[in-house]
């Protein structure tokens, strides 16, 4: 028998073995509280980002040594900033909401709180057995604040969306209506809705359904539960088959169904009653008010963006907003909107601070994020309307996407007697572009005969037309492909290029931020890890080292397998490329006037220099890309839009001219072939004779590669 010396040894060894780390979400709330980045974190610890995210997730635990400096790490973080002793009254504290078009919100007061909850009302009852007595208990769940019963059953569907794990929201993020008063939910569940009228709908939806969706960061917002009205609900509210104002788009104030509203004491946001309606009263306590509407009828769900969706079966069309609400964001408007409002949902402006000298909870600036304030671009990152830029004669920012199209006459004899014009294209290369990218979060500072630093995010007026570029390839410097012919302002991305290039660069000034951060990599990962998953649901292959000839097999025919789901697919790339636009958000309407101030501009996330940042890198990455192809095996481009390049070919796969390793995949610093953000697919294949026929006609092969019109769209 071991002596009590002998057991006091063992156990004090197994104290002093590892350190107890506290839970994954209060290290990443210690994190976050100190304004420290994953990426920061994992630079001090000398390991990756994604071991840090695996550490915040629970999907894995730090060993030492790491494990000890991370505890100490952690301990001085927890000393000052204590978790909150009341963090109901924390969580409670009004942050800043971005509004869901171009307006200044004038609408619901935001609050991050729980919902009140009150008397539990009559359980539900199911109108139709399950296969799954879980789920069928599940969808027999009562929503807190019910005063009337719902009917509630669950019927199996496709690649269904499980209802939300939020006790709040039993029902999901949304639910389409159809006339007969079926609310068809996420998950295959539908609810009785016994509204006739758009104020007992608003009522309902608040009160009875359980439809919402929580906050994404501890510091945002829980997201407005959505109703999607269907041609026949669209009558059934008073509402009419066709919205006639297809310029301001909103009913007008007249109208039976706004005076229906504002007599029963709810508001219209700015926006009035259009395709994409907030009908909201001021909050109350942690309780927001607040529901959106989206008229299907009135083209909510924009084709280009959606597909097909909005012709979708009630239930299929729940099916695919439930999708796409799981895996991005509750739609809040179009998809420009909806990326715009997922930037500030995954970094949002304020958090709970408390204030040293009431001890109140109040609203501060939360590290990381761009803030409440709008702030002014720089004269040359602004558009040309801009107020900034009235009298300024200096120049201005030309980092777009590429249009280029070879010089005919460069082409040789060989190139034009392949048989095949081969198109690729990027997969999201904005995205891409948009991870690990520093962007400034303050204002603009201008600096006289600077020293280019490629840390420092910025627009620089330096001189590049000395970069010698093969002349079979586009110059990286700008949109067009061609030279430059002097100074002119660029990009802190495109400069470091040319230093990447070898070439000596000297500012003659510049406009730099001087707070910078990843304020775009919460986005980032996000929208990635939603394209990838809805790409392995349409049967595409995601692996790493995937068998790149199965992968361009399965993209010939994954829009087939779930059309339903190519609807996500497409919504979710517009998404992000709209997002992107909407940094840069014109003026719009016949009566505005260059230097007037327009709505956009008093959004704290109207920021033209991210958006440049994220274009010119994504210009930049296809480049890299070219002259990797062209160094390997002396292929050069016929044309280039945006995210596709042409390549003559002696077959009709990519496999057939990108340069491959002795193991037979493409090389490296190539166009590498798969899913991922910034590999590439095959976007279309012609005959080499047509391609060179609209070269010397002055047309872009590129644009007309896929067999129809390419839309270079940036969301604006």
């Amino acid at each position: 028998m071991p002596t009590q010396d002998e057991l006091f040894a063992a156990v004090d060894s197994l104290l002093a073995g590892e350190p107890e780390l506290p839970l994954p979400a209060e290290r990443a709330r210690l994190r976050e509280a100190a304004g420290v980045t994953q990426a920061r974190l994992a630079q001090v610890l000398r390991t990756t980002t994604q071991t840090v995210k695996n550490w915040e997730n629970g999907r894995s635990e730090p060993r030492p040594p790491r494990r000890q400096a991370y505890q100490r790490l952690l301990e001085g973080w927890a000393a000052k900033y204590p978790q909150p002793a009341d963090s109901e009254s924390a969580d409670s504290v009004t942050t800043d909401s971005v509004p869901t078009d171009s307006e200044p919100e004038s609408g619901p007061d935001t609050f991050t709180g729980p919902a009140r909850q009150s008397e539990p009302p009559a359980p539900t009852t199911p109108t139709a057995p399950s296969a799954n007595p879980a789920q069928a208990a599940q969808a027999a769940t009562p929503h807190p604040g019910s005063a009337t019963r719902s009917t509630a059953r669950r019927t199996a569907t496709k690649a269904a969306v499980r209802p939300a794990v939020d006790p709040r929201f039993p029902h999901g993020p949304l639910a389409v209506l159809d006339g007969n008063g079926a609310a068809y939910c996420a998950g295959g569940i539908v609810l009785e809705c016994p509204a006739t009228t758009i104020p007992q709908l608003v009522e309902w939806t608040l009160r009875e359904s359980g439809i919402g969706a929580a906050r994404l960061h501890r510091n945002g917002k829980d997201a407005d539960p959505l109703i999607a009205l269907t041609e026949s609900a669209t009558a059934r509210f008073g509402l009419p088959a066709r919205l006639e104002d297809r310029r301001g788009l909103r009913l007008p104030e007249d109208h039976p169904v706004v005076r229906e509203i504002a007599s029963a004491k709810w508001k219209l946001t700015q926006r009035g009653f259009g395709p994409w309606a907030r009908i909201y009263r001021p909050a109350k306590g942690n309780e927001r008010q607040c529901v959106q509407l989206a008229v299907l009828p009135w083209d909510a769900l924009d084709t280009r963006a959606w597909g097909d969706a909005g012709e979708l079966p009630a239930p299929e069309l729940a099916r695919v907003l439930g999708v796409y609400a799981t895996r991005v964001l509750t739609p809040r408007g179009s998809t420009a909107v909806t990326g715009l409002e997922l930037m500030t949902a995954m970094r949002p402006p304020t958090r709970a601070v408390k204030d040293t000298s009431t001890g109140e909870w109040v609203s501060g600036h939360n590290p990381g994020s761009l803030g409440t304030i709008p702030v002014d671009p720089a004269p040359p990152e602004a558009p040309q309307e801009h107020p900034v830029a009235q009298g300024w004669t200096g120049g201005f920012l030309d980092e777009e996407a590429y249009q280029w199209v070879r010089d005919p006459k460069l082409l040789t004899d060989e190139e034009c007697l392949l048989p095949y014009a081969v198109g690729i294209d990027i997969n999201t290369a904005f995205l891409a572009a948009a991870a690990r990218l520093a962007v400034g979060l303050g204002r603009p500072r201008r600096v006289q005969r600077p020293v280019f630093d490629k840390k420092v995010p910025g627009s620089w007026f330096v001189d590049l037309s000395h970069v010698e570029i093969d002349p079979r390839l586009p110059s990286p410097f700008t949109p067009t492909g061609e030279r430059p012919t002097g100074p002119a302002w660029y990009q802190t991305n495109s400069v470091a290029y040319a230093v990447e290039l070898g070439y000596d660069v000297h500012p003659m000034e510049a406009f730099v931020r001087d707070e910078t951060g990843p304020y775009l990599d919460p986005w980032h990962d996000r929208l990635k890890n939603a394209y990838v998953t809805t790409m392995a649901d349409l049967g595409v292959p995601t692996g790493k080292d995937v068998d790149e000839r199965a992968f361009l097999e399965a993209m010939e025919h994954h829009k087939q397998v779930d059309p339903p789901l190519a609807c996500v697919l497409s919504a979710i790339k517009a998404t992000l490329k709209g997002g992107v636009g909407k940094l840069r958000e014109r003026p719009q309407g016949r009566h505005y006037r260059d230097g007037d101030r327009w709505p956009a501009l008093e959004r704290a996330t109207w920021r033209p220099d991210i958006r440049a940042a994220v274009i010119s890198k994504a210009r930049i990455n296809m480049h890299r890309k070219m002259l990797n192809t062209a160094k390997a095996a002396g292929l050069y481009p016929l044309a280039v839009l945006s995210d596709c390049v042409v390549y003559p070919s002696k077959g009709p796969s990519p496999l057939d001219f990108l340069p491959l390793t002795d193991e037979g995949h493409v090389l490296p610093g190539t166009f590498r072939l798969g899913v991922g953000p910034g590999l590439a697919k095959l976007e279309g294949v012609q005959e080499m004779a047509w391609a060179v026929d609209l070269m010397e006609q002055g047309y872009n092969p590129a644009r007309h590669i896929k067999g129809g019109d390419a839309v270079l769209d940036e969301g604006e």
